[in-house]
This record gives C-alpha cells, sequence and structure tokens, in this order.
C-alpha cells in the first residue's frame, strides 16, 4: 500500500514499492512546522517542480545527506548538482522516464522558477507539474501553476488517480480556477494544496471543494500533517 503525507504548502512524502521520495521539500522555514530535513533519512528520490525557495526547499540538503536523485528540469538539475548534489536526473517538459518505481512523466505548469544568489535573479529553466506513478496509480502534482488548457491533455490521456492542485491564488490558480482544472484533468480524487501558508494565499479549501464537486469531481482535503493510504 502507498501512502501520501501532506506536509503543507505544497510539500509531500511519497512512499510506495520501490520508492521514499519527497515532493517540493519546502521543510526548513516552513509555517505550518509538520517535518525537519532530520526526519527524512531513508530517501531515493526527492522531486521538485521549479526553483523557487519555498518548493526547492530543503532538496540540497537532502540530497548530498541521503543520497536522493534529485528529479526535475534540467535547469535545475544543473544548479543542484553546482551545488555538490552528486545525483541527478534531468528531465524537460514532455518528456517521460521508467524509473525502477514507475513512470514519471514532466508537464506544463505556467509559473516563474529562480532563485536569488548574490542580490541576483537567476533563472532556472521552464516550471513543471509531475505525473509520478506509485504502484500503478499515476500521483499529479500541479506545481506552481496557472490554469491551462495543457491539463485537458491529462484528463483525455493520463489516467490520473490523484490530483494535487494549488488553490491559493495570486502566485497560482484561485479556488475557482483550480475547480475548472480539477475538471479537465478527471482525476479520482483532487486534493488541494498551496494555501494558507501566507496571508496572500489564504484560500478556503472548503471552498474548492464545493466549486469542484459541483463539476463532478471528488475532493479529499488534507490538512497538513495529513495522510492519504492508496
Amino acid at each position: 500500500m502507498a501512502k501520501l503525507w501532506y506536509l503543507g504548502h505544497s510539500a509531500f512524502y511519497i512512499e510506495g514499492n520501490g520508492l521514499k521520495a519527497l515532493i517540493d521539500p519546502f521543510l526548513t522555514g516552513n509555517p505550518w512546522n509538520v517535518a525537519k530535513p532530520e526526519d527524512f533519512n531513508e530517501l531515493n528520490y526527492i522531486f521538485v517542480t521549479h526553483g523557487h525557495g519555498d518548493h526547492l526547499g530543503d532538496a540540497i540538503e537532502l540530497s548530498k545527506r541521503t543520497g536522493a536523485t534529485v528529479v526535475s528540469i534540467f535547469e535545475v538539475c544543473q544548479y543542484c548538482s553546482l551545488k555538490g548534489v552528486e545525483n541527478v536526473h534531468a528531465m524537460h517538459i514532455g518528456g517521460s522516464f521508467k524509473f525502477p518505481f514507475g513512470r514519471v512523466k514532466l508537464v506544463p505548469a505556467a509559473h516563474g522558477s529562480s532563485v536569488i544568489e548574490d542580490n541576483s535573479v537567476v533563472t532556472l529553466g521552464t516550471p513543471c507539474g509531475m505525473v509520478i506513478e506509485v504502484e500503478g496509480r499515476n500521483i499529479y502534482h500541479a506545481g506552481d501553476t496557472g490554469l491551462i488548457s495543457d491539463m485537458e491533455l491529462l484528463g483525455r490521456y493520463e489516467k490520473i488517480f490523484a490530483a494535487l492542485l494549488p488553490i491559493g491564488g495570486n502566485f497560482t490558480m484561485d479556488v475557482r480556477d483550480a475547480a475548472i482544472a480539477a475538471e479537465m484533468v478527471r482525476p479520482q480524487i483532487a486534493i488541494p494544496m498551496h494555501f494558507k501558508t501566507w496571508p496572500i494565499i489564504d484560500a478556503e479549501p472548503d471552498d474548492f471543494k464545493k466549486l469542484a464537486e459541483a463539476r463532478g469531481v471528488n475532493v479529499q482535503i488534507l490538512n497538513p500533517g495529513d495522510e492519504l493510504e492508496f
């Protein structure tokens, strides 16, 4: 049985046959304070959707300590390598790869990707979403994104079990657009994320649930710290 543990914001721990991984491991400084980097000692993969600090998070330090392979866009992987990460697997939008645990595909996201170093903004390629196969089921982590028509293709050609969708607005989709996205993706369940971390994204997951379920999508709200077994 696989497990998805919501760590607040857009961070998740995902575990299944051959997989112990973090997605967008923003742990240090995460206001939800669900878990700390030292809580994870047996990781084998770290998935990063883009380079912003609240998503790249502790990926570099965790990979260097555990040996976990960072899977991300080519430029993010290059950046991690320059910072001393030994194990990276670079991909790009539309690319897929069959890992020992299952297939991973990178899909479009409408956002940005950068870090700030020496008082300068360093861009890190294109942001992405990820479809991660775990024990035969596809988990779609949308990353940070606005509503885009590519989501319709996921609903038509990828069988999504769970869609992890940002709902906070301002930087990403709000609850209305996220409900439309859920209808387009057609997952078995939609799980909201990227809300209430800071006042500027103070969205209500119950509002998303109401709108998405009116469009025929089953929604399961995970509060930070909650787990889903599947």
